[in-house]
């Protein structure tokens, strides 16, 4: 008997916050997630920590080097009726780099307003977790979207 079920991915979030902007990418097409603004990050290797997950995927698909890298949440995502997320997510906030933005082919990378983020063009989710990483505070949630990730059904997110 064959299993259907495929296995969770483990992946980060990085925001990168600094002079009251934010650091987002537009990914590419072809890419998990094309057509949406989010943070970088990327999937994590076997093995991989998620700090060292996070600082390799920054430097992969920006360029730069974070050098304070804080774990503000975890969040599991599910994509239509399954027993396990498809997706567990961790999140992190940066405010110190180095180096230079650099293109890569993950998709655009650009600096936005705080006040001028573009929720509508971002995942469904965004909107119920970003403010509080924006305002320095940890937390974990479960968002659930139908089959395809077009809809957000239902979520759950706590703060600690």
């Amino acid at each position: 008997m064959k299993n259907n079920i495929t296995p969770m991915i483990r992946a980060t979030i990085c925001e990168i916050i600094k002079d009251n902007q934010i650091l987002l990418q537009y990914k590419a097409p072809g890419r998990f997630g094309e057509g949406k603004w989010n943070g970088p990050g990327g999937k994590l290797k076997p093995n991989e920590t998620p700090i060292e997950g996070v600082i390799r995927e920054i430097k992969e698909e920006t360029g730069l080097t974070i050098l304070d890298p804080k774990q503000m949440g975890c969040i599991d995502f599910y994509f239509g009726e399954r027993p396990e997320p498809n997706w567990t997510v961790y999140i992190f906030r940066v405010t110190e780099y180095t180096g230079k933005l650099t293109p890569n082919d993950e998709g655009e990378l650009r600096w936005w307003k705080i006040d001028e983020i573009p929720y509508d063009q971002m995942w469904q989710d965004d909107i119920h977790w970003l403010p509080l990483l924006i305002e320095d505070k940890k937390f974990n949630g479960v968002f659930w979207f139908n089959e395809d990730g077009t809809e957000l059904v239902k979520f759950k997110v706590k703060t600690e």
